[in-house]
């Protein structure tokens, strides 16, 4: 499981995976919510604008998963 650094209290989801270089676009992330792919905390994600806190772990279905972690 890798880990993905922020410096603030929370991020959104289509932010975070924006910014790690997971995924190019919102777009993307879109389509990745649309299938069902995307996992917070082991609970399906619907929502493209989910807040995302320290200690969250993000699981994408053939892709990984990634635990936050604050600065």
């Amino acid at each position: 499981m890798e880990k993905i650094t922020i410096n603030t209290p929370n991020i959104q989801l289509d932010q975070l995976l924006k910014w790690a270089g997971i995924v190019e676009s919102g777009g993307q992330v879109k389509l990745m919510l649309e299938e069902g792919i995307i996992q917070l905390n082991q609970v399906l994600v619907t929502e493209r604008r989910k807040k995302i806190h320290p200690g969250d772990v993000i699981t994408i279905e053939g892709l990984g998963s990634w635990q936050v972690t604050a600065e």
